[in-house]
């Protein structure tokens, strides 16, 4: 007599790669600060102990996740238009940590470095070196763009106000900067409440102040 088939829940084998998606879908919703290995053991419908198997520990599950949103970011080819490469490289880099607010401070502080970052940096350094740049040169270039990068995300994702309350919250901080005492600062906050400016720090516009100085590094090395 045939078997019947049974329709239960199987739950499917644990790898590291499934511990690592699901840390960083957990520190997406809760923060990194909690992310534990109980908990993420329990979001697993694992114990604790089942985690070891495929992370060494704490440090190598944080190594793990951070080079995973590295990996989403867009690596640059090596030839071509290096500036548009590097530009598109910070784009895709800025909305990447956008979506991972906890992944900023956590990638900079890693000292094992994975293959995904090695990539990253590789093409970066290869980008930059193909198109005349020297190694010297290439280091500090990317460097100086990844300041930009992190710094600008890190003071963005924690910045107390939503862009729609900066006219409200401009009108109200008037009164703190009076014409007589702050001239300039008291006409830049008028320009806010007026909406002629955004008051919105622009991304963009620290980034192609960077590749426009590299350029003209470029061109003086030639």
């Amino acid at each position: 007599m045939p078997k019947t088939a049974t329709h239960g829940t199987s739950r499917a084998p644990l790898s590291r790669e499934k511990v690592l998606h699901t840390a960083v879908r957990l520190a997406d919703e809760h923060g990194l600060t909690a992310l534990s290995m109980r908990k993420l053991a329990q979001t697993l419908g694992v114990e604790a102990m089942s985690l070891y198997n495929h992370v060494t520990n704490k440090d190598d599950l944080l190594d793990g996740i951070a080079d995973l949103v590295v990996a989403e970011m867009d690596t640059p080819a090596v030839g071509g238009d290096w500036k548009a490469a590097m530009r598109a490289r910070a784009m895709s880099a800025h909305e990447v940590l956008l979506r991972h607010p906890w992944a900023t401070g956590l990638i900079g502080s890693r000292l094992n470095v994975g293959p995904a970052m090695l990539r990253y940096v590789d093409a970066t350094v290869g980008c930059l070196r193909s198109a005349g740049f020297s190694y010297q040169q290439a280091d500090r270039a990317w460097n100086a763009m990844d300041s930009h990068i992190y710094g600008f995300t890190l003071q963005e994702v924690n910045f107390p106000l939503q862009p729609d309350e900066y006219a409200s919250a401009a009108a109200q901080f008037l009164p703190q900067i009076p014409v007589d005492q702050f001239p300039y600062m008291n006409a830049l906050t008028q320009l806010v409440i007026a909406g002629k400016h955004s008051g919105r720090a622009d991304f963009t516009f620290g980034l192609d102040l960077i590749l426009d100085g590299l350029e003209r590094l470029l061109g003086e090395s030639a």
